[in-house]
């Protein structure tokens, strides 16, 4: 009898196994959009599926312009308002868990690392709270307002401020690391890659700096203001300036390798998002998105929008996301640019799509932060079932295949 029961617990655990991996797996793999534009590179691509419905999962209101971009951690969306605070909210049903108020307007986005969030005011401050309770870390004061998203990396917070710096903090306790003085305001989100960090200024220049000393590698200078925050992907910087130009340079030595002309009015600020060889990037006031490849510039194709597009978009899969002045977030074919949805919020949308578990959350100019896709916990598990369904087919099969094992071994004995 022993020679059989082995086997047939051994059985019994590998079936096991295969039945609930894919849960753990998707358990283990939380997808999160711990910062602006998802990453530290700036790709704005998403690991996760993106909505395929225009459908209200939630709505939050603040008491004032949702601009800033939100972060997903966790099952928590962080974001900041002109009502002078830092909200958390769930992720699920966007029941509100926490805000913390700071002096000023919130215009940047938040970074979320080790369990505190990051974030600068108008202030002048830059501010450090507890993810989990919104409890005071740290604060660091600039020598003006702060409209800078930032970027946490190696445990320095890189963050600019239109005082003219880009500051290094210490991420632990907000102790200056180096600052840098550029000739314009830092509004300009770095992108940190490689051991570099990268960033535009009013100035007109786009800098590469060493990540631990603040010192210059290089500098390349456009026609007009760089509020972009740059993309770098594949050895190359990406970026608009209010010239009208997207910029593709040489990450290593800020040579330039192509530019395209687009926009109108000298107020091009799109951040450039990046996927399979692709740069999406917005021009402004002419209405349109753009999709470019990523090594020669050339157009691959254009969507006009009903309005003026100054948000960074996102990627998640064959979808592509934007928010515009239309008071619309729009979601595009990717490859084709084909319209596929658009979302009607009360504002202007300035706020950049964050894109997890099939949902987009994005702010906008009448106050609210908006939750549009499926319903997160409607996911699947990587077979393309429900988890909840998963679940309980995982559970009866095991449940049968312990009975079978029990009733042959009562007819052995």
């Amino acid at each position: 009898m022993k020679q059989f029961f082995s086997p047939i617990i051994l059985a019994i655990l590998c079936l096991s196994v295969i039945l609930f991996s894919p849960l753990m797996v998707n358990a283990q793999q939380l997808e999160s959009w711990p910062m602006f534009h998802g990453d530290l590179a700036h790709t704005g691509n998403s690991n996760s599926n993106g909505p395929t419905t225009n459908q209200t999962l939630w709505v939050y209101s603040a008491n004032d312009v949702v601009w800033s971009s939100p972060a997903v951690v966790n099952g928590v969306v962080y974001f900041g308002s002109f009502d002078k605070n830092v909200y958390a909210v769930s992720a699920k049903d966007g029941s509100k868990i926490w805000s913390f108020s700071t002096g000023g307007s919130i215009f940047p986005s938040p970074a979320v690392a080790n369990n505190i969030v990051y974030i600068g005011s108008d202030d002048n401050k830059v501010y450090a709270l507890n993810a989990q309770s919104g409890a005071l870390v740290w604060n660091f004061t600039t020598g003006a307002q702060v409209q800078c998203s930032p970027a946490v990396s190696g445990g320095i917070v890189y963050i600019g401020s239109d005082d003219n710096q880009l500051y290094a903090l210490n991420a632990s306790d907000g102790a200056l690391v180096w600052k840098f003085t550029t000739d314009g305001d830092v509004i300009s989100s770095p992108a940190v890659v490689n051991g570099l960090v990268y960033f535009g200024s009013y100035d007109h220049k786009v800098y590469a700096l060493d990540a631990l000393t603040g010192i210059q590698k290089w500098s390349y200078t456009t026609g007009s203001v760089v509020e972009s925050s740059p993309l770098v992907a594949n050895g190359k910087v990406y970026f608009v300036s209010y010239d009208n130009k997207t910029y593709a340079l040489n990450s290593e030595t800020g040579a330039s390798v192509w530019n395209f002309t687009m926009g109108s009015n000298n107020c091009v600020q799109t951040s450039p998002g990046f996927a399979n060889g692709v740069v999406y990037t917005g021009g402004a006031f002419d209405n349109n998105v753009y999709a470019l490849n990523a090594e020669t510039g050339a157009k691959i194709w254009s969507y006009k929008a009903g309005g003026g597009i100054f948000s960074a978009p996102a990627i998640a899969g064959d979808s592509l996301y934007v928010s515009c002045f239309d008071n619309k977030t729009y979601a595009l074919d990717a490859q084709t640019g084909d319209f596929l949805w658009s979302y009607q919020t009360g504002g202007n949308v300035y706020s950049s799509p964050a894109v997890v578990d099939g949902v987009a959350y994005f702010g906008s100019y009448d106050g609210n932060l908006y939750a549009v896709g499926q319903n997160p916990n409607g996911g699947n598990n990587g077979a393309g079932i429900p988890n909840t369904v998963y679940y309980v087919i995982a559970v009866v099969v095991l449940l049968v295949v312990i009975a079978v094992a029990a009733l042959v071994l009562r007819k052995r004995q």
